[in-house]
């Protein structure tokens, strides 16, 4: 199968990357990701385990989660707006 290809307005090549998943290890469930999806991709959940981060503080109760990935539009704005690097983006 080849690569989804799409074009610029000013028609140039782009690829888009659909997003995989988030490393819940790295995710700090601020939220920025959730707000600059349009497309109802991902969802805020409770973390799925305990503990600490490298600093000893508690980090927190929740993370984000892709919920409907078939949403994804390949725009990759989610990973753009986190500070924690956490998405996880593939080519179709």
């Amino acid at each position: 199968m080849a690569n989804i290809v799409g074009y610029t307005r000013g028609g140039e090549v782009w690829v888009p990357k659909f997003i995989e998943s988030i490393d819940i290890h790295k995710c700090i469930g601020c939220g920025r990701c959730y707000k600059a999806c349009s497309r109802d991709v991902l969802e805020l959940i409770e973390k799925p385990f305990e503990g600490e981060d490298e600093f000893g503080d508690d980090m927190g109760n929740k993370v984000m989660s892709v919920a409907n990935p078939e949403n994804c539009i390949g725009c990759e704005a989610c990973s753009r707006t986190c500070t924690k690097k956490c998405h996880m983006h593939i080519e179709i």
